[in-house]
């Protein structure tokens, strides 16, 4: 019998090993996608206590403790931070065959070198051991990226951001490189026009402009457009039901502008025309500054809507939609593709029943000019555990190129969840140690090796192109 963590962990045969310790586990990580607060890294803060570090907005394990009976008071409500600590350590001997409860154990180990298991009899001994370190200037959050040799940061950030934080870590010349992602999501969400006109007065005074008609607004945002690849901005990013391809014409748009304007009422029909334009004009953008651009597709998101009237958007009841992706997509890349203004493309799934559908779509856009051009992109939000990693990758092996894949990201808020790029490289080993093993793929171990290191970091660093 194994033991539970050992250094072969998901690793089931000496090939694995040999993968994964020889050409994976120090690979550096370039984490082209995540949610971690720009602010944070800039000032190098020290959290206050393990709470602040782990469990404050962390919605998975929200989740997990409201499941287990938790009550809210102890997950966001303003119970003292290790009675709220305590409520973690109550539910994690519940969290048995969920991913939680391997990044618990990951992450105790390799950010505070903790090997007990996390349980009420260990909450005080923990709690306490991991506070302290994290007061330390060793344990600050540059100190944090360090320990996990993270090379590159990349932020999601709003058009309306003013950057200050990018600036300022550049200024300093940081070990870590941190790059933002616009992500004008907001600057489409026509659902609530009066929240898009707040938007649009904020835009206003950002740009130092007045936004009237819809030609001054498509303006107003590509003037933050360019002040984002004044920043060192490369890549953007939209979190999607799905792709929005409706047929429209200008004039069309203009006139669902002055709706929105005017506060009056849009149809559904208008909304989906609207954030079509919106969607095709941002791509063209990215297309022109030669940016890579992301999709995040498939997240059925608030259902919960009695506790986000009390407790707002992403604290945890969100889930995975069922929508149709394949027409509307094929639509868009087919659009952009056809006037040849089709940027590098990574296109994330949420719902595993689109697997194959969204890596056979993206196989149709690849031209020969960009290695991994149009990329299915990793295993995400709820399937980023061992089932959903392994069959996006088996996915993307049997219709696509593995070998050309951009790799794992975190797509996290917290500075504790990179050992979710060992947990994937763990497993992408393992699945080559497999096949060598069986036969079913050559015993080359120098090669293999190779395009295992290709995976976890070149292909990221020669896709995006990250100013290092």
């Amino acid at each position: 019998m194994k033991s539970f963590l050992d250094d072969d962990f998901l690793l089931n045969s000496d090939t694995a090993r040999r993968l994964y310790h020889d050409y994976a586990k120090d690979m550096p990580i370039i984490d082209y996608h995540c949610h971690l607060p720009p602010d944070q890294i800039a000032n190098d803060i020290n959290f206050n206590n393990l709470t602040h570090a782990w469990l404050n907005g962390d919605h998975y394990k929200w989740r997990a403790m409201r499941t287990n009976g938790i009550a809210e008071e102890y997950i966001t409500g303003n119970k003292p931070d290790f009675e709220k600590f305590e409520q973690w350590a109550a539910t994690v001997p519940y969290t048995l065959r969920n991913p939680l409860y391997h990044w618990t154990h990951l992450e105790l180990r390799r950010y505070f070198n903790i090997d007990s298991r996390l349980m009420p009899g260990t909450a005080d001994f923990i709690y306490n051991d991991a506070t302290e370190k994290l007061q330390s200037p060793a344990y600050s959050v540059q100190q944090l990226l360090h320990k996990m040799n993270v090379e590159v940061v990349c932020t999601t950030d709003d058009p309306l951001d003013d950057l200050s934080h990018h600036q300022q870590l550049k200024k300093e010349g940081a070990e870590v490189k941190m790059f933002p992602a616009f992500r004008p999501d907001r600057a489409m969400y026509i659902e609530d026009v009066a929240a898009l006109n707040a938007y649009i007065k904020k835009l206003e005074e950002v740009s130092n402009t007045s936004i009237t008609n819809f030609e001054d607004y498509l303006h107003a945002l590509k003037n933050r457009h360019h002040y984002f690849a004044a920043n060192g901005c490369t890549v953007s990013d939209h979190g999607l039901e799905h792709i929005y391809a409706e047929e429209y014409t200008d004039e069309e748009i203009r006139g669902i502008f002055e709706k929105v304007r005017a506060e009056k009422p849009v149809s559904n029909l208008e909304k989906v025309k609207f954030k079509s334009a919106m969607l095709y004009t941002f791509a063209l953008w990215h297309h022109e500054k030669g940016w890579v651009q992301q999709y995040h597709l498939g997240a059925l998101r608030n259902n919960n809507t009695r506790l986000l009237s009390k407790l707002g958007p992403d604290t945890g009841f969100d889930s995975i939609g069922d929508f149709g992706q394949a027409r509307a997509l094929s639509k868009f890349l087919n659009r952009l593709d056809r006037e040849d203004r089709l940027a590098k493309t990574i296109i994330y799934n949420l719902n595993p029943a689109d697997n194959e559908v969204m890596v056979a779509m993206t196989g149709n856009f690849n031209d020969g000019t960009v290695a991994g051009k149009v990329q299915y992109g990793s295993a995400w939000w709820f399937l980023d555990q061992k089932d959903g990693m392994t069959k996006q990758i088996n996915a993307l092996s049997n219709i696509g190129l593995l070998s050309r894949f951009v790799g794992m990201l975190t797509d996290s808020r917290s500075f504790l969840s990179f050992p979710r790029h060992e947990y994937f490289r763990r497993l992408l080993c393992n699945l080559f140690g497999e096949d060598i093993q069986n036969g079913e793929l050559p015993n080359d171990i120098e090669w293999t090796g190779k395009i295992i290191a290709d995976i976890c970091y070149h292909n990221a660093r020669n896709y995006f192109g990250f100013k290092l």
